[in-house]
């Protein structure tokens, strides 16, 4: 067990403010004034269109500047986790709940608030530490990091220093076939726990901001990665793959576009061959995947033109933003050194004590991971391609491996999940958790055309019944007699009646041109509603049309 000291999941009702109290000074909620500055106002605009750049043209870009110089990418990431409540008080946290309903004394900084730890927020670090591979510590703790900001209440934010709960681990992904595919690893250098600040909203002519706390004391998880990047598709292939873990462990839904997984990139160049890092620039605004990849390889470029410019001295330790409408980083403000953030131990907390029972109870509780799963399946035959999609998502991995769980075959199942089922899913805007379709009536749809009960064109017929209905296979084949017809005596007299209907084109199929075999079997196979079984249907339709007279 860890022993601390824990406060139970939410059970006492949070203090409510209604959300008018924002601006009214006397019921203590916190608020500001301050002039906008002109990278908030930019912020405000309306986002422009995301700009798609070919896979092919970026690789193609970044192995040029490779030839002289090579890049140093690391990653922080934040991981706000899916806990009931806060990180340090009963409060829950809901996503676009109206501002500094979510609040209570604790979360807004007052004297006298003490903080309590959740406890689900070290089972949720123990758990990401194991997947990741990290040491654990066995006493770590907790520390202020001091600084202002008007969405910060107390001044400061407790944090993690110098004994962080986990360090050293790694973390293994194989990227995309169209970048050219490969297995990687990258090094994970610390996790540790924090809570996180509030949200500054911008009035709309850049006169104000108002202060929303309810983010304020949110639990987060900072993944600190080893400088083992080298491209921005092996940094944003990382980001996706945390994203993959965080959402298989259920500690995160992970959702970059509600600020659920934030990451901030570090991008440093020198040249080939030299042992020392280059400056290094920090990268913000990363709002996607695709964002992260372009950002990087912009911001490579930009330093390796300097550089053979000669003028590298003009590359500062800055923070950059990556504005998406012009496909460029820009200046955000710069970096005169090392932030001094006057740590010190949080005086309100203990420090964070985990045995090693409970450290094999939670590892016992971890379930099959991506890097797992995929080498699983490509035990199972499966192509990089096919294991890539099935793995990405954890939902489509279990409906996958409960339908060959029932017998299905292993490619098949998997062709049906990827074609027709994904198909659907993105034309209806769906989950697979969302369809009518069980995996049990999958692995039975898919046997009953394997074995010649139905064909592969009635099969997808039933396929979208079933995904939009529910149902079973076995009820809508007898509901609308599709059985597919394999009697040899039915079929001939099916292509016998056809082929009298249609002496034109019997004429010209016996005068050279074989290619109406397909007419002639479509119009078999209208007659037949579809249910003539496809290959007796050709084997005879040969024998009619070369017959001699």
């Amino acid at each position: 067990m860890a022993s601390t000291l824990f406060r139970n999941v939410i059970q006492a009702q949070p203090l409510f403010l209604n959300s008018s109290a924002l601006l009214r000074r006397k019921n203590g909620v916190l608020y500001c004034t301050m002039t906008q500055t002109a990278t908030e106002e930019k912020q405000q605009q309306k986002s422009p269109q995301k700009i798609k750049v070919p896979p092919q043209k970026q690789m193609k870009e970044v192995s040029k500047i490779g030839a002289d110089y090579e890049a140093v990418i690391g990653i922080e990431t934040h991981v706000q986790l899916s806990t009931l409540t806060k990180a340090f008080c009963s409060c829950p946290y809901s996503y676009g709940a109206q501002p500094n309903t979510c609040i209570c004394p604790v979360c807004m900084g007052l004297p006298g608030a003490l903080p309590v730890l959740n406890s689900k927020v070290i089972e949720c670090a123990v758990k990401l530490a194991l997947a990741l591979n990290c040491r654990l510590s066995f006493s770590s703790k907790f520390d202020r990091k001091q600084y202002f900001y008007p969405d910060l209440p107390k001044g400061y934010q407790i944090s993690q220093f110098d004994i962080p709960i986990a360090t050293g681990g790694s973390i293994d992904l194989d990227l995309p076939l169209e970048f050219g595919g490969g297995h990687r690893r990258f090094g994970i250098t610390r996790i540790h726990m924090e809570e996180d600040a509030g949200k500054l909203m911008h009035s709309g002519n850049g006169s104000y901001s108002q202060v929303d706390l309810n983010r304020a004391g949110v639990p987060l998880l900072e993944i600190v990665s080893e400088p083992d990047m080298r491209t921005g598709i092996e940094a944003s292939e990382y980001a996706a793959e945390l994203q993959r873990v965080v959402r298989y462990l259920g500690v995160s839904n992970g959702n970059m576009q509600e600020g659920s997984l934030r990451c901030d990139v570090n991008v440093s160049v020198r040249p080939i061959g030299q042992a020392e890092f280059g400056t290094k620039v920090e990268i913000k605004n990363l709002n996607s995947f695709s964002a992260i990849n372009r950002a990087i390889d912009f911001e490579i470029s930009r330093q390796v033109n300097l550089h053979s410019q000669g003028q590298q001295d003009s590359i500062v330790q800055e923070t950059r933003l990556w504005e998406e409408g012009a496909q460029k980083t820009v200046t955000m403000r710069k970096k005169e050194g090392l932030a001094d953030y006057r740590y010190f131990p949080e005086p309100d907390l203990p420090e964070v004590v985990l045995t090693k029972a409970y450290m094999d109870s939670v590892g016992k509780s971890l379930p099959e991971l991506p890097e797992a799963k995929r080498r699983r399946y490509e035990e199972m035959g499966l192509s990089m391609q096919d294991v890539l999609f099935l793995a990405n998502d954890i939902a489509v991995a279990d409906f996958f491996d409960a339908t060959i769980q029932k017998g299905a075959d292993v490619k098949l199942a998997a062709n049906w999940i990827m074609g027709d089922i994904a198909a659907y899913l993105k034309n209806e805007k769906l989950s697979i958790n969302d369809i009518k379709l069980v995996p049990h009536e999958l692995a039975e749809l898919i046997a009953s055309i394997k074995s010649g009960t139905i064909s592969g064109k009635i099969g997808k017929e039933i396929l979208f019944e079933l995904l939009a209905k529910g149902g079973t296979v076995k009820g809508l084949i007898e509901e609308k007699d599709l059985v597919q017809i394999t009697d040899l005596v039915d079929i001939e007299k099916m292509v016998d009646k056809v082929i009298a209907e249609n002496p034109k084109q019997l004429e010209q199929y016996r005068s050279g041109k074989t290619k109406l075999q397909g007419y002639f079997a479509g119009q078999v196979m209208k007659a037949s509603k579809g249910k003539a079984n496809p290959g007796i249907l050709n084997k005879v339709l040969v024998e009619k049309l070369n017959a001699k007279v």
